[in-house]
């Protein structure tokens, strides 16, 4: 009786932190995300010096309260799953821990209080809060087709940098040290600024040769930002043009097991159908009586 209770417990436990099919699901994700949010607001008044020598004990005090609430929501994630090295090793329990542990690390090594900055990690977490997932599809698609891409884009790269190095070495010999061109590292550097249409700023040309071929450089730069943009866009199409090819059983098919947000209490797998009884992975019954 104590072991079915036990397995109740840990079973509705393990519905409310990492599903938002119930009231009690929804709510801690609501407070998790209130909570995240003032962990990112205090992580950022406390990088302004003037807002941090005023209010030092109130931001600190904020940041142990929200610390140890994650480190209570990182152990009940651990203890609510059968498997808990999966969920420790898993990417957001490596976020969960690298945005909780630096609090802890500033009490034991000097100088490590910076590291507290990487509380903004937990930020990432919304896509799992909100449920984002669901949108992924379009961002796959863009990622394959940036994918497919690779070998075009990896020889227009290799041709930006050798006109780099040229343009650079030429302006290295027209300008020279008195206008800041001291060495042709530093000028490719120069070229790759102007060619980009960054424009620092801290070097410029100052002879009318010189000025003559920044202007071409810049001119090139409207036409080399836009050469990547295309190729990628026309892979883009492509990928889209043969998604159309899915039918329409197979686009609800993969619409019905994306927005789902039950998760295996095994091995942490998601996106199941609305009436999954069993894991889609292990096969574990997915909720319990």
């Amino acid at each position: 009786m104590k072991t079915e209770n036990k397995h109740t417990w840990r079973t509705r436990l393990h519905e409310i932190i990492y599903e938002a099919d119930t009231p009690a699901g929804k709510l801690f994700d609501v407070v998790l995300l209130i909570a995240i949010l003032a962990s990112i607001i205090l992580v950022m008044l406390e990088s302004v010096s003037s807002f941090d020598e005023k209010h030092h004990d109130l931001l600190n005090l904020g940041e142990w309260i929200i610390t140890i609430l994650f480190s209570i929501e990182y152990i009940l994630r651990i203890i609510t799953v059968n498997k808990p090295i999966k969920y420790i090793t898993s990417f957001y329990g490596i976020i969960d821990l690298l945005s909780t542990i630096p609090k802890y690390l500033s009490l034991i090594f000097v100088g490590t209080h910076a590291l507290v900055a990487l509380r903004a990690l937990r930020l990432i977490r919304i896509f799992r809060i909100l449920k984002l997932a669901r949108y992924m599809g379009a961002s796959n698609q863009l990622a394959n087709a940036i994918k497919a891409s690779r070998a075009k884009i990896s020889v227009f790269l290799f041709a930006v940098l050798i006109a780099s190095v040229i343009f650079g070495t030429i302006m290295y010999m027209v300008e020279g040290a008195d206008s800041g061109f001291t060495n042709i590292p530093k000028s490719v550097y120069w070229c790759i600024v102007t060619m980009t249409t960054v424009g620092f700023g801290d070097i410029a040309p100052v002879t009318p040769l010189g000025q003559f071929i920044a202007a071409v450089i810049m001119i090139m730069g409207y036409g080399i930002i836009a050469v990547p943009t295309g190729i990628v866009s026309a892979e883009y199409t492509k990928a889209s043009g043969s998604d159309k090819k899915v039918s329409d059983e197979e686009h609800k098919h993969i619409q019905t097991v994306v927005l789902n947000s039950q998760c295996c209490i095994n091995c942490l797998a998601e996106k199941h159908q609305d009436d999954a009884i069993f894991c889609h992975k292990c096969g574990c019954k997915l909720h319990h009586d």
